[in-house]
């Protein structure tokens, strides 16, 4: 017998692209966790599987402190858990596709454990049709819930494991900062710290705005507390994350920017200090500056191009153009020198010219990245760019993304093989993925080494001498001092 579908809330985008400019509302009460809750789950287990960017993994911690506060514990098998969280991703079409495999597969979990509940929340969730989708396909998933309500998920959790009911609770809302959710790092060296919520850009392609609401700053107050205490407790590298953190603290109107930030969290005397995303409209000088007086933040910057064509850039809503985004590289590299940078690159957005196309390469070879993310364009059911008729067939836009990939590789090559031969700091992660008699790690400019060094140097930062390019990795040996 069909359960039953309860719908608190649907999302609905129309709703979730409005702003009303009101001030934000920071939450501070302590989580409830009910006492039968508690009960229910002595002995149980979980299983999240986190799909995504460092704001989804964040998202999970906050999932997995909440379900370890409850009584559950954490098992590695989907298909031995109690309860199985996914939290999706809705970037790109392929990142729902294998959303919607797993959930298929998780048919499995119900025939061998009939009380065991399958969770969905997460960006995919914040697209009505894909809630729809859930509804009517996949019987199977019992709760589904968004980004702006992880903190309601003891209450859904109960309630659907005592009334045997299909829950669905997504709201659409500008949203608020919610502080005090628990939150579990398994990882003990590294750690992710939010200082924003939401995006008010709105670029033509994208879908996070709609899905995490406006852009909403945690009072710097709460940041420094929270990374105050990560550097007691030992972490070597904190990485700051927003949407866009260069907006950061601009709707707070406080008197203090990112550049302020930066330089109060590097004071704590964490090692390493970095910051993602940057978009290239809210960059100042003094961040650059910050970068530059404090040796503990890392010389590496991610800046998003997207584009190198004008006329693309200004379809896609980027506030800027191709000459001011090679102005800030040329202003950064100024003032920090020895800085890698990073990008997001878009190919085939609708009705890219080969002149466009050729723009972009332009761009790419003058600026010389150290690494790229490169995508085809995927359309975003509700945004703008979705509605936008599109000549270009995806021949086209595969010849043109294989010479992307080509054109960023003699870079990427070029500034990997510049490190041969030098003696580079590391933060020692553990053992490399293919083959424990090497350890893994990060120089400060993100570049990924395996190495020949002492295990007991995990969670450490070492000198290691570069013995070899991959082009996107090193190889090297620990060496003293």
């Amino acid at each position: 017998m069909a359960k039953e579908v309860i719908i608190e809330a649907m999302p609905d985008l129309k709703k979730a692209s409005q702003r009303k400019r009101q001030p934000t509302e920071i939450v501070k009460e302590d989580l409830i966790i009910p006492s039968r809750l508690k009960m229910l789950a002595l002995g149980k287990k979980y299983f999240v599987r986190t799909y995504g960017c460092q704001a989804n993994v964040l998202d999970s911690q906050n999932i997995e402190g909440i379900l370890l506060e409850s009584g559950y514990s954490p098992v590695d098998d989907p298909l031995k858990a109690d309860i199985v969280i996914l939290n999706t991703c809705a970037i790109r079409e392929n990142a729902e596709d294998k959303v919607f495999g797993e959930i298929g597969s998780l048919k499995q979990l119900k025939t061998n454990n009939p009380n065991s509940l399958i969770c969905v929340c997460g960006c995919m969730t914040q697209q009505p049709h894909i809630v729809e989708i859930i509804k009517k396909t996949y019987p199977q998933v019992d709760i589904v819930f968004g980004t702006h309500n992880i903190n309601h998920l003891p209450q859904l959790i109960l309630r659907s494991l005592e009334k045997e009911t299909r829950i669905i609770e997504v709201y659409s809302k500008e949203g608020e900062v919610i502080e005090k959710i628990p939150c579990y790092r398994e990882d003990k060296i590294k750690a992710f710290v939010n200082i924003m919520y939401g995006c008010d850009k709105f670029c033509t392609y994208c879908i996070v705005p709609y899905t995490r609401g406006k852009q909403r700053s945690r009072k710097m107050e709460d940041i420094l507390e929270e990374c105050k205490l990560l550097v007691e407790q030992g972490y070597q590298e904190i990485t700051l994350i927003g949407q866009n953190v260069n907006a950061y603290a601009k709707d707070l109107n406080l008197g203090y920017d990112f550049a302020s930030l930066l330089e109060e969290v590097a004071k704590l005397g964490i090692p390493r200090l970095r910051f993602t995303t940057s978009h290239p409209w809210d960059f100042t000088e003094g961040m650059f500056k910050a970068m530059a007086n404090y040796k503990n933040i890392m010389p590496a910057i991610h800046l998003p191009l997207q584009s190198g064509s004008d006329d693309v850039l200004r379809r896609m809503g980027r506030r800027y153009t191709a000459k001011e985004y090679m102005a800030l590289v040329d202003k950064l590299r100024e003032i920090v020198p020895n800085v890698a940078i990073t990008t997001d690159i878009i190919v085939g957005f609708p009705n890219e010219t080969d002149e466009d196309f050729e723009k972009t390469l332009e761009v790419v070879r003058y600026v010389k990245y150290d690494s790229a993310f490169t995508f085809i364009y995927s359309p975003r059911v509700g945004t703008p760019g979705a509605k936008m008729k599109d000549e270009v067939s995806m021949e086209t836009k595969h010849e043109r993304f294989n010479r992307l990939v080509e054109t960023l590789a003699v870079s990427i090559k070029e500034k990997s093989d510049a490190y041969i031969g030098k003696v580079v700091p590391v933060l020692v992660e553990g053992s490399s993925k293919k083959t424990d008699a090497r350890l893994t790690g990060y120089t400060d400019t993100l570049k990924l080494v395996n190495f020949i060094g002492n295990p007991e140097h995990v969670g450490k930062i070492v000198n290691v001498r570069i013995t070899e390019s991959h082009t996107y990795s090193l190889i090297g040996e620990e060496v003293d001092g």
